[in-house]
């Protein structure tokens, strides 16, 4: 059998008197020497270690093809050469034989090296676990909050539509059926070049503009302010920590911006059409509504479900809507 590189890990040996170090290749939870190694490491001639290496598989005490296998290795020439090597059970046998001192050393350090080697591999896997559960988890949460929409509102047929691009889109993006560890549900793909900052004065200007659209008796109502919440919304996105943005890219903005809007209620009337228009004019005013082939980042549809969902869901669901509104809009989707 056969070993590429890429699966090889070399670690450092170094003897007790810090006189001889040894390149040792980790692999397949043992180590592995060649002969010439185990020459070096036990000061013993080629031939001898080539002797006792043949009689310990003569008389059975080990079976070859479980305890020797072929690295390819690249040699001072540049030139790749396959070489074989023996594990870790080989070496203790020949260190043995041959009554080395230094074998014993050796024994114990490896020994060492693999206790390590398997606890961190437990925990690098224990982590990947837990990371795949817990967006196992958001997936499931996300399309909760789905079911929760269809089940408390009587939806209309393009409100129901825009549920299932949603869930088409966010399913795509987390590929959580595909691949093991892809990092769909992160923050990531997103454009951190800004070019328009909302302030309070333009953001009451363009819900004025908003109004001016409906009757004289809806205007009544809509857009007033209950309280101060909606001038506190929009400070809140451009929050700072240690002079760097919370939330450093158009698609968080944006994101936060229209839950914000939603579910802090700042308005007697129309929270849900204020926020989803507002969110819509800051990804136009940062030239970033429209992707590159001039389609819009998130459909009429999907941006009526968007709001729906926020307004139903829970304030510890908070993460979730986010990730869900900036994996829609993000570059992913130019």
């Amino acid at each position: 059998m056969n070993i590429q590189d890429k699966d090889k890990q070399i670690v450092i040996y170094q003897a007790e008197d810090g006189q001889f170090q040894l390149e040792v290749n980790l692999t397949n939870e043992t180590v592995w020497l060649t002969q010439e190694q185990m020459a070096s490491l036990f000061k013993k001639a080629r031939t001898t270690i080539t002797e006792h290496v043949n009689n310990i598989f003569k008389e059975a005490e080990l079976e070859e093809v479980a305890v020797c296998r072929k690295f390819r290795h690249t040699a001072a020439d540049g030139k790749n050469y396959e070489t074989k090597y023996y594990n870790l059970d080989v070496i203790i046998s020949v260190g043995y034989r041959v009554r080395s001192k230094s074998g014993t050393q050796f024994r114990i350090w490896a020994n060492k090296i693999l206790k390590n080697y398997l606890i961190q591999g437990y925990a690098i896997n224990e982590t990947r676990l837990k990371t795949q559960t817990k967006r196992i988890r958001e997936l499931e949460n996300t399309l909760g909050l789905l079911s929760n929409v269809v089940k408390n509102k009587q939806l209309k047929k393009d409100e129901a539509i825009g549920l299932l691009e949603i869930i088409t889109d966010y399913t795509y993006a987390l590929d959580l059926l595909d691949k093991y560890d892809h990092q769909a549900l992160e923050i990531e793909n997103t454009n951190t070049f800004e070019i328009f900052k909302i302030t309070y004065n333009e953001a009451l200007a363009a819900i004025k503009m908003l109004k001016n659209k409906f009757g004289d008796a809806e205007k009544i109502l809509f857009g007033r302010e209950k309280d101060k919440s909606f001038k506190g919304s929009l400070y809140n996105i451009y929050q700072t920590f240690e002079s760097r943005d919370l939330y450093p890219s158009v698609e968080e903005k944006a994101a936060h911006l229209l839950y914000f809007i939603i579910k802090n209620h700042s308005f007697t009337d129309g929270n849900k059409r204020i926020g989803a228009f507002l969110f819509i004019w800051f990804l136009e005013k940062n030239h970033y509504l429209y992707s590159l082939n001039g389609k819009k980042r998130i459909e009429d549809n999907a941006l009526v479900a968007i709001c729906l969902m926020t307004a139903e869901s829970k304030s510890v669901e908070k993460e979730i809507i986010i990730k869900l509104i900036v994996n829609l809009i993000n570059k992913r989707n130019a």
